[in-house]
């Protein structure tokens, strides 16, 4: 991890290509195989330049195949921690690594009978942060984000002090949002990891490509390394979208370091984090230094609300969720 007393290490973005489960019994296989990708990132490229953080897309566990959240509840979703994550804990001491888990369909019984879409960040210690999508992509996702829950009081936007730097992430539709990750910057995060199910055409496929955009966008306006794992699962497996893959790393000041050819099928990608380097241009730079530079009193559309809160969840169906946006367009003044 540390060259020459220098914080500089490698992060693995780890595309997958699974067939989805229909029931919890489909999920260790891909858990098998995830594991087994981990060993490839670290022995293989640990030679080079030490592999410390590993990160999967979205959905990697098991995707929300079921259009009713009744039935992803029965057969898709599980409690955190789980039978899964210890295996990743294991992995993570074997290694001394940290390890972004591609997301779960996550219960949570203290909030009723919602389903959550997780993703947890496991290190030596443990479960070290879990992170809820809080923009979920609507109408067809009807998972419960935090915004809907009157009594959640968990926090939203968590970052990990780790060894190998703060950490934040956030998932897919997440980074069309700005406010997320200026959220986790404010709240530490050197490194944003982005877990990710970006289907065509909207992905890493030109002309549209907004995966590459998006990304290296949310790096040098937060002045942050992304390293960001998207599916990659062909319409064969993950039928009606195609997943186009294309993870990458990009450093703080929107370079991409690496990237993953666009198009299906399981890949590790690496590149280099030198968290000594992004510290030393936070204090030193006086020109773009977008943290220092930012006038939020300026925004008071922040203090407005839009799309609504929805009370215990309720509302989470297509035609529920298809009402709460007539809502918020509703609030727009455009």
């Amino acid at each position: 991890m540390s060259i020459e007393g220098r914080l500089r290490y490698s992060a693995a973005a780890c595309q997958v290509d699974f067939s989805n489960p229909k029931d919890r019994r489909g999920i260790k296989p891909h858990v098998d195989r995830m594991l087994t990708m981990i060993d490839h990132a670290v022995t293989g490229y640990g030679p080079f330049l030490p592999v410390k953080l590993v990160v999967f897309p979205e959905f990697a566990h098991a995707a929300p195949i079921y259009p009713t959240l009744e039935e992803l509840y029965e057969k898709l979703a599980i409690p955190i921690p789980n039978e899964h994550t210890e295996r990743y804990i294991e992995k993570a001491r074997e290694y001394d690594i940290y390890i972004q888990t591609g997301s779960f369909l996550e219960r949570d019984d203290r909030y009723g009978r919602v389903v959550f879409n997780t993703t947890c960040l496991i290190g030596p210690e443990g479960i070290v942060t879990k992170y809820r999508k809080v923009n979920t992509w609507i109408p067809w996702e009807v998972h419960a984000s935090p915004h809907d829950l009157p009594d959640y009081r968990e926090e939203i936007y968590p970052v990990a002090r780790t060894p190998i730097g703060n950490l934040g992430v956030a998932v897919c539709y997440d980074w069309l949002f700005p406010e997320t990750l200026r959220q986790l910057t404010a709240n530490g995060a050197e490194v944003l990891i982005r877990i990710s199910a970006y289907m065509d055409p909207w992905g890493a496929t030109r002309p549209m490509d907004w995966w590459t955009v998006v990304n290296r966008c949310r790096a040098l306006e937060n002045l942050t390394y992304v390293v960001a794992s998207n599916q990659a699962a062909s319409l064969s497996h993950y039928p009606p979208f195609s997943w186009p893959g294309g993870s990458m790393v990009v450093d703080f000041e929107g370079r991409i370091l690496a990237q993953a050819d666009p198009g299906p099928g399981e890949k590790i990608l690496v590149a280099p984090i030198d968290i000594d380097a992004l510290r030393h241009e936070r204090r030193t730079r006086r020109g773009h230094q977008t943290l220092a530079h930012l006038r939020t009193e300026t925004y008071p559309m922040y203090g407005r609300g839009f799309y609504p809160s929805r009370r215990g969840g309720q509302g989470l169906s297509v035609e529920g969720i298809d009402e709460a946006i007539a809502e918020a367009k509703s609030n727009l003044d455009y």
